[in-house]
C-alpha cells in the first residue's frame, strides 16, 4: 500500500514523530486511540483521520481535505497606511527610546535618529502607529495590486506629461525655425522684405504646425482585413479622449441597457436632462431623424402599398418603390393644399385680416353720440349691436312680437296678444279684450256657484274599535273576561284545530265579543311591526 508522505513543520518534529512510532512498537509508549476509544493501527497514514466515502458513507469522509467554507477571519483589506491611534504627551516605560512610540523598538524605528532621544528629552513624542493582523485568503495572498494606492502613481503621470510637453515644444520650435528660414531665403532673391507680411506668413505657419500636430493624435496601428496578421494600416480614431463613454454616462444598473459587442445603447441614458445641453441621447435619436427616418417612411409606404394590392417591393424593385413614394407625396401635397384652400375660401383666412383695432376688441371708442330728451341721436351715429348667428325678430302668423316676450303664471307667450299657445295666430288688442272678458265671465260663474251651493253638513266622527268596528259610546272592557280571553287565545294558537277532524255533533260558539276581539288583536302577529319578535 503506497503512503503519502505527511508534511512536518520541522525537522525536529520529523524525528520526534519517528521516534514516538518507534516506542510504540516495542510497547514503551502507549498506543494511540481515535476519538471512538479504539486503537490506532500504525502501519495506515495517520493523515487520514476519516474513513473514505467508499467504505463507509455513514462516517465522515475526507471531506476535511478540502477547504468548502471560507474562514470568516479571512479577509482582502490591507494595511492602513500612516494611520495612528494615540499620540501620548511624555515618555512611557517600554516605548521605542528614539521617538517614545510604544507600537515598535528603538531598533525597528524608522524616524530619524535623534541626537538625544525622546526617552531623555520626554518631547515630540511619536504617535503610535495602528498596528493590523491581516489573514489574507486564497485570492487576497495572490492578488498584485492588494494594497496599492493609485493616487501614489500621479507622479509617474506627470512625469510622462512632462516630457511630451516638452517635446512638442521642441518639436514646434524646429519647425518655426525651418520657416523661418525658408522666409527668409525667399525674401533675399527676391529683394523685397515685408514686416507685415513676415508676421502674417508665420502665424499662418504656426496654424498650420498645430494643425499638424493635431492631426497625428488620432493615428491608432491596427491590422487592417487581417486575419492572423498582415498588412497594417493607419485607421483614424474619431474619438478623442476627452468625451465620455455612453456607458459612463448613467451608472444605474435600470438605466439604458448597453451591449458590449455592439457597442450600442439605443435608449437614452439620461432621460430627464435638458435637452439642449445632452451631447448624447441613445442610438435611437439618429434612426428617427435624417435619412433613417425617410428610408423607415418609405418602406412603410411600400408595405401599405403591397397590402392593398400594388404590385411592389422594396427589396425586388427599389428604384420603383422610390418613385411611387416620391408621386405620392407630391399628390398627398396636391390634395392637402387644395383642402386648405376649400376651406378658406369658405371660412376665411383670419390670419391674413387685418388686425382688429385694439378698441373694437373692448367694445371702446372715441365716437361720441348725443341724443334728445326723446332719446333720439342728435350728433354721431347710433352704435350698431353685435347680431348672433341665430334668426332674430323674425315675427310669424301676424305676430308684432316674438314668442317669449311675454310672461305669466309660469308661461312665456307673445306680447302682443298675450296668448299663451305656440305658433298661435296674433289677434292683436282684440283678442286681449276678448280674453279679459272671458276670464271676468268665468270668474263671476264661479263666484256665483259657490254662493248657491249649501254649506255641508258635519260629518260627526267615529270612534272605531281596535279591531275596525265602530265602538258606541261608553264602551268598557272588562278586565277579567279580556284575561280569560287571551288566555283561550293562547290555548287556540297551541292546539290548531282542524276542520277535517271536528265531530258531527260538536257544537261551535260564534259569538265574538269586544273582549275576544281585542285579545285576537293583541295575540295577532303583524309582519311589518319592528317589535314582533319581542311578542310573547
Amino acid at each position: 500500500m503506497a503512503t503519502a508522505s505527511v508534511a512536518f513543520k520541522s525537522r525536529e518534529d520529523h524525528r520526534k514523530q519517528i521516534e514516538l512510532e518507534e516506542a510504540r512498537k516495542a510497547g514503551l509508549a502507549p498506543a494511540e486511540v481515535d476519538e471512538d476509544g479504539k486503537e490506532i493501527n500504525p502501519h495506515i497514514p495517520q493523515y487520514m483521520s476519516s474513513a473514505p466515502w467508499y467504505l463507509n458513507a455513514e462516517k465522515p469522509s475526507l471531506k476535511h481535505q478540502r477547504k468548502w467554507k471560507s474562514d470568516p477571519n479571512y479577509t482582502k483589506s490591507w494595511y492602513d497606511r500612516g494611520a495612528k491611534v494615540f499620540q501620548a504627551e511624555k515618555y512611557r516605560k517600554g516605548a521605542c527610546q528614539n521617538c517614545g512610540a510604544m507600537t515598535h523598538s528603538a531598533k525597528s524605528c524608522v524616524e530619524r535618529p535623534r541626537k538625544v532621544g525622546a526617552r531623555w528629552t520626554n518631547i515630540h513624542i511619536a504617535p503610535d502607529e495602528k498596528i493590523e493582523t491581516i489573514e489574507l485568503d486564497y485570492d487576497g495572498k495572490r492578488d498584485r495590486w492588494n494594497g496599492y494606492d493609485p493616487s501614489s502613481y500621479a507622479h509617474v503621470v506627470e512625469r510622462y506629461e512632462a516630457r511630451d510637453a516638452a517635446r512638442r515644444k521642441h518639436l514646434k520650435e524646429q519647425q518655426l525655425k525651418k520657416l523661418e528660414e525658408k522666409n527668409g531665403s525667399q525674401d533675399a532673391e527676391d529683394g523685397v522684405s515685408d514686416v507685415d507680411n513676415d508676421e502674417d506668413d508665420l502665424r499662418v505657419d504656426e496654424a498650420k504646425v498645430d494643425e499638424s500636430k493635431q492631426m497625428d493624435f488620432a493615428k491608432v496601428e491596427k491590422r487592417v482585413r487581417t486575419t492572423g496578421g498582415g498588412s497594417t494600416g493607419t485607421v483614424r480614431n474619431l474619438r478623442i479622449r476627452e468625451d465620455t463613454a455612453k456607458y459612463l454616462l448613467n451608472l444605474d444598473v435600470n438605466s439604458a441597457h448597453y451591449d458590449p459587442k455592439t457597442r450600442s445603447m439605443r435608449e437614452d441614458p439620461l432621460p430627464d436632462a435638458d435637452p439642449n445641453e445632452k451631447f448624447y441621447g441613445g442610438d435611437n435619436q439618429h434612426r428617427d431623424s435624417g435619412q433613417a427616418l425617410e428610408f423607415k417612411h418609405l418602406n412603410i409606404h411600400a408595405w401599405e402599398a403591397f397590402d392593398k394590392g400594388q404590385d411592389i417591393h422594396m427589396q425586388a424593385a427599389p428604384s420603383q418603390a422610390e418613385l411611387l413614394y416620391k408621386n405620392h407625396k407630391v399628390i398627398k401635397e396636391k390634395l392637402k393644399t387644395r383642402t386648405k384652400d376649400t376651406i378658406m375660401e369658405k371660412y376665411g383666412n383670419a390670419a391674413s385680416e387685418e388686425e382688429i383695432p385694439r378698441e373694437l376688441l373692448l367694445g371702446q371708442s372715441e365716437r361720441q353720440v348725443e341724443y334728445d330728451r326723446a332719446g333720439r341721436i342728435i350728433k354721431g351715429q347710433e352704435t350698431v349691436l353685435p347680431r348672433s348667428k341665430y334668426e332674430e325678430d323674425v315675427f310669424i302668423n301676424n305676430h308684432t312680437t316674438v314668442w317669449g316676450s311675454w310672461w305669466k303664471d309660469h308661461q312665456w307667450g307673445y306680447k302682443c296678444c298675450k296668448q299663451m299657445i305656440r305658433n298661435s295666430y296674433c289677434t292683436g288688442a282684440a283678442g286681449i279684450k276678448a280674453a279679459e272678458a272671458a276670464t271676468d265671465l268665468m270668474k263671476a260663474n264661479i263666484d256665483r256657484k259657490e254662493a248657491t251651493e249649501e254649506a255641508p253638513a258635519p260629518v260627526e266622527e267615529k270612534r272605531l274599535a281596535t279591531w275596525g268596528t265602530e265602538v258606541p259610546e261608553g264602551l268598557v272592557l272588562d278586565d277579567k273576561l279580556l284575561a280569560e280571553a287571551l288566555r283561550k287565545e293562547d290555548q287556540r294558537k297551541k292546539v290548531e284545530k282542524d276542520e277535517r277532524k271536528r265531530k258531527y255533533n260538536v257544537r261551535w260558539n260564534d259569538e265574538v265579543t269586544a273582549e275576544d276581539m281585542e285579545a285576537y288583536r293583541m295575540k295577532k302577529v303583524h309582519d311589518d311591526d319592528p317589535m314582533k319578535d319581542f311578542l310573547h
